[in-house]
């Protein structure tokens, strides 16, 4: 569904602020998009998982010290699992990323956040009404 005329406008007037405000900033937004950010985080993953592999073979091989293990293995557990949600919520090549899945908490969200944009809409035209008079 295509923006209105004023939400564009709206939308518009925000990346501008953005820009003044924090242009580093933007101009990362703009050049990363979540495959991207996804891709990196699953790749941080896997290196994180191969420093775990290595702190688990030293604690075998250093047998007074076998909580290096230990420490290794919760590594490697953790990285693996942020590898495989990263991967899960890397959108498909083409794909457009959605907000939410289908489930009723997904569409309760959804319906949250369009009332808080009502909110924020209503708020900025008061302001714009205060201005104008």
């Amino acid at each position: 569904m295509p923006l209105s005329e004023h939400e564009q406008r709206m939308l518009e007037q925000m990346e501008r602020a953005l820009y003044a405000e924090d242009p580093k900033f933007a101009t990362a937004l703009e050049g990363s998009g979540l495959r991207t950010y996804t891709r990196r985080r699953v790749y941080q993953a896997i290196a994180g998982f191969l420093v775990g592999v290595a702190l688990l073979m030293v604690g075998v091989i250093i047998p007074q010290q076998i909580w290096i293990s230990v420490v290794g293995f919760l590594v490697m557990l953790g990285c693996a699992g942020l590898a495989v949600t990263g991967w899960r919520k890397a959108p498909k090549p083409g794909e457009r990323p959605q907000a939410g899945g289908g489930g009723p908490a997904a569409r309760r969200q959804s319906r949250q956040r369009r009332s808080m944009m009502s909110r924020i809409e209503e708020r900025w035209q008061r302001r714009r009404d205060e201005q104008g008079h």
